[in-house]
């Protein structure tokens, strides 16, 4: 089991994140019109999980609202939104936002994500929901960047996420492009 904390507090998830360098796991989640859907059904393309507790909070809605504007503009890249949330309230929020670039899934019905990814919350004030976290799967379906925010009411790092998709973890300096560079 991982921590992480909320407004201070510690809280413990029920499992552990699946590591960098390991295979996604696959697991049962649920499109807008009730239909079933999977991670592996997005195979072949690089993957963003933007997990979180609830829609209904300004930093869940935040992270959302960020990784659409990021997602049109990395080609081969989907962001998959996923949280407890009923279908229907995830889809008025993406309809009322504008947002089109994150695909809303919901776990409500399955707990094959909460199990394959180990973040679900197992105490405190949002037990049983989803601690906010980040995965990034390459085509290859290889996990290239985890990340479990350490504090839940804060938003996760979005460049790291991104740039892992594009070739340059964050912190790398590119030497032609860095006009300081000497050697």
């Amino acid at each position: 089991m991982a921590t992480t904390k909320l407004a201070g507090n510690p809280v413990k998830t029920k499992g552990e994140m699946p590591a960098k360098g390991t295979k996604a796991p696959n697991a049962k989640l649920v499109k807008k019109n009730l239909e079933d859907s999977s991670i592996h059904d997005y195979k072949g393309k690089n993957i963003i999980l933007n997990i979180f507790p609830s829609l209904d909070t300004p930093v869940c809605a935040t992270s959302v609202r960020k990784f659409n504007k990021a997602a049109a503009e990395i080609p081969n890249t989907v962001v998959l939104a996923i949280s407890k949330d009923l279908p229907f309230a995830m889809e008025r929020f993406c309809s009322t936002e504008g947002i089109d670039n994150v695909i809303p899934l919901s776990a409500f019905r399955s707990d094959d994500f909460a199990d394959a990814y180990g973040i679900e919350i197992e105490d405190g004030p949002l037990e049983d929901l989803f601690a906010r976290a980040i995965v990034v799967i390459d085509e290859n379906g290889d996990i290239v960047y985890e990340e479990l925010v350490p504090e839940i009411t804060q938003e996760p790092d979005y460049e790291a996420a991104i740039e892992v998709i594009k070739g340059k973890p964050k912190g790398l300096i590119d030497e032609q492009s860095c006009k300081s560079c000497k050697k």
